[in-house]
């Protein structure tokens, strides 16, 4: 890292700005967290207290008076502002991190990165589970050979939540772009389409599994790839019993992985990157099997040691990126690409059709 640490404005400090953003940010070489902005004054004090220089405003445009103090916004607020507030913030002339899905629709997303490429700053989507250390692992073996031609990738973010949490997340106003497919779904979309490339048909299934729920808590998506890969995404916060994370069978061996990446429990019990010695770092008994012809629950295939985990990564590379010495991390067209397939998973699971992109 050369010259100043730029100074980073985080709008929101919620789940994602407290427990994602404001640690990472925080733990970054040549990045500062300057100033949190958060109406809530519980959530205030709370900033206050985990990063004791950091400033708070109570509203986005009391950060962007401020636009020549700082380098970069950051918006972890709901995902209905994503749109306007990263508006406000490139014509601001700033660089922007948003958290995803980054928009509600595709052609929002392309919009922005327009409007970003026009005022010459970077637009960045925090897509931070292409640093999950099963993926980083998956995509190594996939890079290398280990599983031959990749016929079907198999991917579950399933949680047991019985009941409802509340907020704007489970609200069925699609204005607030809530729902799992949207949430979860713009994770397992956006690895998929990173190790196997543009999809060509989706076929989806939404469900409302919970009492009370407005929106969709059980999803399924069947993606079919230019490549030939056929991916199988399954979402839900209503799962009794947890399938594996990643089942991915190719022409010469299959890969399974049980458990998520220990980054999110870590930061979420108040662990930070580069105070613990093994950050991102899995027990042996997580790790995936490699192998064919047995199953892994009796023993079947080889183990491979978990890569760790590096979420790190990402906050670097904008760090990077907005320096000029290194890319874009995730692009806002990348993005888009991802809300192609959830768009047409959504005009899929309502009106029963396969969708061709």
């Amino acid at each position: 890292m050369t010259g100043t640490p730029l100074r980073v404005g985080l709008i929101g400090y919620g789940l994602a700005g407290s427990v994602f953003h404001a640690p990472l940010i925080s733990a970054t070489d040549g990045l500062v967290l300057d100033t949190v902005v958060t109406s809530n004054p519980k959530r205030g004090r709370q900033a206050r207290a985990e990063f004791p220089d950091v400033r708070v405003a109570a509203t986005p445009e009391e950060l962007l008076e401020r636009a020549g103090e700082l380098d970069l916004i950051v918006i972890a607020s709901p995902n209905k502002t994503h749109v306007p507030l990263a508006t406000a913030a490139i014509e601001a002339g700033l660089p922007v991190v948003v958290d995803k899905p980054v928009s509600g629709t595709a052609a929002e997303a392309r919009e922005l990165a327009a409007l970003a490429d026009g005022h010459g700053v970077l637009l960045s989507v925090f897509q931070n589970r292409r640093w999950d250390n099963d993926f980083l692992t998956l995509r190594k073996l996939v890079a290398d050979g280990a599983l031959g031609d990749v016929w079907r990738f198999e991917s579950r973010f399933e949680r047991w939540r019985p009941r409802l949490k509340g907020g704007w997340r489970e609200s069925g106003d699609p204005a607030e772009i809530g729902g799992l497919l949207y949430d979860l779904g713009s994770h397992v979309v956006d690895q998929a389409l990173t190790l196997f490339g543009q999809v060509t048909e989706v076929y989806a299934e939404t469900v409302v599994r919970r009492d009370g729920a407005e929106t969709d808590d059980d999803t399924f998506l069947a993606l079919t790839h230019a490549s030939g890969v056929r991916s199988h995404l399954h979402v839900s916060a209503a799962t009794a019993q947890l399938g594996p994370r990643f089942r991915v069978l190719g022409s010469r061996a299959g890969f399974v992985k049980y458990g998520l990446d220990p980054q999110e429990a870590a930061l979420r019990d108040g662990a930070r990157p580069g105070t613990e010695t093994a950050w991102g770092v899995e027990e042996e008994s997580l790790w995936g099997r490699l192998g064919a012809g047995e199953s892994p629950v009796t023993g079947g295939g080889t183990a491979v040691r978990t890569l760790p985990g590096d979420y790190p990564a990402y906050y670097a590379a904008v760090a990077a990126a907005v320096r000029g010495t290194g890319p874009n991390p995730v692009t806002a067209l990348e993005a888009a690409e991802t809300l192609d397939v959830l768009e047409a998973a959504r005009r899929s699971a309502r009106d029963k059709v396969t969708v061709t992109l």
